[in-house]
């Protein structure tokens, strides 16, 4: 699995708990739907750190809430291929 692919499932996840619109979330992070849809659709190979502020923020959350969460542990993820 990708870091973008753990957003995609972290964002998924925390839309369906909070009943959430991804419009409006994309409203509220200030993220574009075109980047967004590139997020969600695994068409993005990288997420930035400010993204998952604003994601966040989208979510009325801090980063650490965001990313506190299984599909961050480090054994879902092969770093090999980054090195």
């Amino acid at each position: 699995m990708t870091i973008n692919d753990a957003v995609a499932k972290r964002i998924s996840k925390l839309l369906k708990e909070k009943q959430i619109k991804q419009y409006n979330l994309e409203q509220n992070s200030g993220i574009a739907h075109g980047s967004m849809a590139c997020i969600m659709n695994g068409r993005n190979k990288t997420v930035t750190l400010t993204t998952i502020y604003l994601l966040a923020n989208g979510f009325n959350m801090t980063i650490q809430e965001f990313l506190d969460d299984p599909v961050f542990d480090k054994s879902n993820f092969n770093f090999e291929k980054y090195v």
